[in-house]
């Protein structure tokens, strides 16, 4: 009988926790450090490979993904280590995607040759801005001229390349956003992620919000607005949104990422990396150590908690609602035991938010904007 995360497949996230500079609207895990060891991560990444493989054994891999910090900043010969372990540790797909992020940098583009060497398929570059005042104001190294050379030598080194953008900016107008997705859109990309800024706490920008210094952010009008557009051009570009954020054309989706929204099997590795594995019918959220060297140097990297049928139902509802395609009400159901109330579906159809067709649940396009209450109805 087949366990609910053979649904959504199985991946490999791995986490480089370094980056050259901390980005003041980052809260991932990421830290800058004057030295590293690359022999003695690249031994401990194998390590995990090992164990973790050993309980996962036949499993067919989808993707593997190289997230961070940044994990460009890697040696090719680490990554190269550690998909010939991944080779030899799983059955992988045919067409298994490797996708490592990447800063646009000129040094960092000058690897990206050795990179495809090691195995990557797909580079994801954190481009973020194209206009050079609003990259310093978000903390990036790079210029805009600098982030396009680094995308052209990426396209020519890559099968599938895809950058990020962030919007909803200080002080940027429609206009301005317009002019800059255009832009983007003129260069023939197959996938775009586009996010909006958001101000989190613990970060430097969370903490110049909150004193009161951090100007000319969009009200709620504004970002609506913004939002919209962004979805009008991109569609009329051929680059469907098929997630909250993300844009593709059709078959250029991130494969690793729909592992994640369709609620797939994902095995964690690096410093703060989480997952979810499903050993002997329980499904464990796993969170491995989160700081750099109690993770390179313990002998216990990783916590699990065990998730309950109706954790499971949740998670699945909160990341496949993000989808295009929906979620499945069948699975749903059986992670419950017990369906979704028909009048609750039927109220948030005639309100024009979703629409369910053949068992799937399914967010409208003004749906994605009250996002939050329809899971509150669906989830309460």
């Amino acid at each position: 009988m087949a366990e609910d995360w053979q649904s959504g497949g199985f991946g490999l996230y791995i986490h480089w926790p370094f980056c050259a500079a901390k980005c003041p609207y980052c809260d991932f895990n990421s830290h800058v450090s004057r030295s590293i060891d690359h022999d003695a991560w690249c031994a401990a990444y194998l390590s995990e490979i090992e164990r973790l493989g050993a309980e996962t054994s036949g499993r067919v891999l989808h993707s593997v993904f190289f997230g961070g910090g940044t994990p460009s900043l890697m040696e090719p010969r680490v990554v190269g280590a550690i998909l010939d372990a991944v080779h030899h540790t799983w059955p992988t797909a045919n067409d298994m995607e490797i996708t490592l992020e990447a800063n646009p940098t000129s040094v960092e583009a000058a690897r990206f040759a050795d990179f495809r060497s090691a195995g990557v398929n797909r580079v994801s570059m954190g481009i973020q801005a194209l206009n050079d005042d609003d990259l310093r104001a978000l903390g990036r190294l790079h210029t805009a001229k600098e982030g396009l050379a680094a995308f052209d030598i990426a396209r020519d080194a890559f099968e599938r390349v895809s950058f990020d953008l962030m919007y909803a900016r200080q002080n940027q107008s429609l206009t301005e956003w317009k002019a800059e997705l255009e832009h983007a859109l003129a260069l023939g990309l197959d996938h775009l992620s586009l996010y909006q800024l958001t101000i989190e706490a613990g970060t430097a920008f969370g903490d110049r919000y909150d004193a009161g210094k951090l100007p000319g952010l969009p009200n709620d009008d504004l970002s609506a607005d913004l939002y919209a557009m962004t979805q009008e051009l991109t569609a009329a570009a051929g680059l469907k949104r098929y997630e909250v954020s993300n844009h593709a054309r059709d078959g250029a989706e991130s494969r690793h990422n729909l592992i994640y929204w369709r609620y797939g099997d994902y095995v964690g590795i690096g410093p703060g990396a989480h997952g979810r594995l499903t050993v002997d019918g329980t499904r464990f959220s796993t969170e491995q150590a989160r700081m750099p060297h109690a993770w390179l140097t313990g002998a216990h990297r990783e916590t699990r908690t065990p998730l309950s049928r109706a954790d499971e139902a949740t998670e699945y509802m909160l990341m496949g609602l993000r989808l295009k395609e929906g979620v499945d009400l069948r699975r749903y159901a059986a992670l419950t035991g017990a369906p979704i109330a028909e009048s609750t579906l039927r109220d948030l159809e005639d309100a024009g938010l979703i629409a369910v067709k053949d068992q799937k649940l399914i967010v409208q396009d003004q749906g994605f904007m009250l996002l939050n209450e329809i899971l509150r109805q669906i989830l309460t």
